[in-house]
């Protein structure tokens, strides 16, 4: 049930875990980046993260038997005629995303289901700048995405329900569950989870609590995996400013960002990746 041959844009930490759970069941994977140190990047990112899941009996096969299934290029006109997905993971930037995607749709084939990996932007507004926004729709995956067991499937108003069909099957393929929601400002998920990040980010702006006591609240009080400040250090602050900003607009003062939130994204402290949030990352 699972797509045979998927492409890739963008080999990120998402884009990354997405190439490696369609390759862990056995498609071919064409995984776009910008440069060759991008395409490098990319691929020791994918190899670690194959390594770890063997590591951890969560893979079927050997990590070089998997890696060997994806290809890595510089152009999103190298991905193959007959992929049956696409699903671009690039930064949440509108117009990137439609550069990469109206790109990708000139490369495969009509038949091609086009999915996006945005946590927040319009499904609908980005469908309406492609020729065939019927096999268009949101696949919001999650992160770490090998150990997450949700994707959040969006349908626009122009989606066909054979795209969002074939969607949710190869959700299940994925050995994950789906929540399908329609297209709104933020989804269920980032609209919930951003809410909650801000006001965590407020409380501790305000001197409430420090950020360890905040998150062991919501972990212990409410059984959250993980608590909405080191949720955030993980997302990116800078995603999670980019996320606000744009419900700011759409939905209203509550997601306003709050001032301790732009001054760390300012001084870069983004989180994991930079080594520096609301905690200290090795």
């Amino acid at each position: 049930m699972g797509p045979k041959i998927v492409g890739v844009i963008g080999g990120g930490r998402m884009g990354a875990g997405i190439a490696q759970v369609f390759a862990a069941i056995g498609a071919g994977v064409t995984v776009v980046e910008s440069s060759a140190d991008a395409v490098a990047a990319a691929r020791d990112r994918l190899a670690t993260g194959l390594r770890r899941a063997h590591e951890r009996g969560k893979l079927d096969g050997e990590p070089a038997e998997v890696l060997d299934r994806v290809v890595f290029v510089t152009e999103v006109a190298a991905l193959p005629r007959d992929a049956e997905l696409v699903v671009e993971a690039v930064p949440e930037v509108i117009a990137l995303k439609l550069d990469v995607l109206t790109a990708a749709e000139q490369a495969v084939g009509d038949a091609a289901v086009l999915a996006t990996n945005t946590s927040s932007l319009s499904i609908t507004e980005i469908g309406a700048a492609l020729e065939r926004p019927q096999t268009f729709l949101g696949m919001h995956f999650f992160n770490p995405v090998p150990a997450s067991t949700l994707i959040e499937v969006v349908s626009a108003p122009a989606t066909a329900q054979a795209t969002t069909r074939r969607a949710l099957e190869w959700v299940h393929a994925l050995g994950k569950t789906e929540v399908l929601v329609k297209d709104s400002p933020g989804f269920a998920t980032s609209r919930l989870g951003v809410l909650l990040g801000l006001e965590a980010i407020r409380m501790l702006e305000e001197g409430v609590a420090d950020a360890e006591s905040i998150d062991r609240a919501m972990e212990l009080g409410y059984r959250h995996p993980m608590g909405p400040l080191r949720s955030t250090d993980l997302v990116g602050l800078d995603v999670r400013l980019a996320i606000a900003e744009y419900l700011h607009r759409t939905l209203g003062e509550r997601f306003a960002p709050p001032a301790l939130l732009r001054e760390k994204v300012a001084r870069g402290e983004l989180g994991r990746k930079s080594g520096q949030g609301f905690y200290t990352w090795d």
